[in-house]
This record gives C-alpha cells, structure tokens and sequence, in this order.
C-alpha cells in the first residue's frame, strides 16, 4: 500500500510544475493532497476527474483558500467531510475515505504565523483535535493521517531550531502537543520509523534560496495508528521537481487495501501484498 501527501499549494500549480504527470508514475494507492485553493465545481476535468482515480474534494468556502482532497485507486466504503465543527470545515481542513476497518485522511493543520489571531485559531484546533486523537485509539479501526500539521517536531526537523522557538510552527506549546501524540496519545510518526536522518525536509521558504540551500522544515506527515507501525515499510522524500514549496512525502506499508477490507470476512484466505520486499 503506497500513499504520497503533498502541499500542493495550489492544485492547478502543481499540475502545470508536472505533478499530475510524476504522480501517475508512483505506482501510487492513495494521494493525499492540502492546500487545493481550487472549487471543484469550476476545476478542470483533467485536474477534477483524473484517469484511473477515484477524486474526493473537500473545499474552503472561500475561493483560492485551502482545500483538500484525496485520490484513491480504489472505491471507498465511505467519504467523511470535515470534523463535524463549521469554523474549521469552512475552511476545507479534513477529508477522510473508508476502506473496511482502515481510514485514510487529508488533514490541514491551520498555520498561525500570519496573525495573532490566526496562532490562537491554531491552538484552539489543536485542543479540540487531541480529544479526537484519541478517541480514534480505543476503536478496531487503523488510520493514516496524511498532510501539513503546520508544527515541525524536534530540532532534528528544521535547519533552524534555535532562532525559530518562537515563530509558528516550532513554539514550545506545539511541539509539546505533537510529544502528546506520539507519547501517551499513541500515535505513530511513519517517516521516523525508517529515517533518523538529519535534513530530511518537507517544506522551505520562498526567500532566499532556501530550497537550494535545504533550510527546510518537515511538517508534513503521515500520523498512524501503531496498527500500521510494523507494517512501515519505506518513507521517501521526493525533492528532484519542485511541484510546490512543500515535497511529496510517500509511505510503503507492508499490507494492502484489501487487507482491512478482509477483517470484516475473516473466514476468507489472507493474501500477501502485492508488493514484494
């Protein structure tokens, strides 16, 4: 089971950069995108309806803001829109397909570094969304949470850290939330499962050839449930092409689809993943 998340930052840019094409030689199952800024009632066919996918959309109210999506090789049991909480699902933050006992969503965490206000609307999602973190630990379901979570981790994840302790993004209230989720709450961080190296970026800044340089952040994730722990089978970080400011960020698991689907029958024959390592 291959699944790439990708900032796009702009869906219609990251498809004239070549995502679409890069994206259909990945071999991928399931692609979440953030940040579509797009209405998918006025996107084009190519973008909106691509061949061999199964395209979920679920946009911000106002126009070229936000936005997520999910691309499926395969017909979800069932399409979840938003949170249930209409400040934020305005805003086109969280879009989540079913496959039997797995969930797949696309989460965009708000950003606080325009505002202020903006930092406080990102606390007050942070608290709400940690009750719902870990609500989803005490069902039979596994999840994959993909997408820009807005909060780099350690040190070990920006080039900066220690001129950037009191910017959005790497404060100490957000770290210590992300602590919480991979500490008590039990979530997993899929990319350091199988890579501890340094420099590992996601995302860098427009200004002064940051990319160039690899003064980079990682805030974009896949979150697991430990479910899906020891399945990790490979994390990558695609950097040749620049799509976006953000890179796909693509995880193997060592189980398919099919797999979850199979739980709800248990007396059908297990099969192996159809990929081999």
């Amino acid at each position: 089971m291959r699944i790439i998340s990708l900032n796009c930052n702009g869906i219609r840019s990251a498809h004239r950069k070549g995502f679409y094409d890069w994206l259909a030689l990945q071999d991928a199952d399931i692609v979440c995108l953030q940040e579509t800024k797009a209405q998918v009632a006025v996107l084009e066919p190519a973008l909106r309806e691509p061949p061999g996918w199964h395209a979920y959309f679920e946009d911000a109210e106002k126009p070229g803001y936000s936005g997520v999506a999910v691309f499926s090789r395969h017909v979800p049991d069932t399409v979840v829109r938003g949170l249930g909480w209409p400040d934020f699902d305005r805003e086109g933050r969280y879009l989540q397909l079913d496959f039997g006992t797995l969930s797949v969503a696309s989460v965009y965490l708000p950003s606080g570094s325009s505002s202020e206000l903006r930092q406080q609307a990102k606390f007050d999602f942070l608290a709400r969304y940690m009750p719902v973190l870990r609500s989803h630990r005490v069902t039979p379901r596994e999840f994959v949470l993909c997408g820009d979570w807005n909060i780099a981790h350690k040190a070990i994840d920006l080039k900066n850290w220690r001129s950037n302790q009191k910017n959005s993004g790497f404060l100490p209230e957000e770290r210590a939330w992300l602590d919480e989720l991979f500490g008590d709450a039990g979530w997993i961080d899929a990319f350091r499962v199988v890579n501890q190296q340094p420099d590992q970026y996601t995302w860098w800044s427009n200004r002064g050839q940051a990319r160039a340089k690899n003064v980079g952040w990682r805030i974009d994730y896949h979150i697991v449930t430990p479910g899906l722990g020891a399945h990790i089978r490979d994390a990558a970080i695609y950097t040749a092409q620049p799509f976006s400011d953000h890179a796909p960020l693509t995880v193997d698991y060592a189980c398919s689809i099919d797999d979850f689907r199979r739980v709800a029958t248990p007396a059908a024959p297990a099969r192996p993943s159809r990929r081999k390592g």
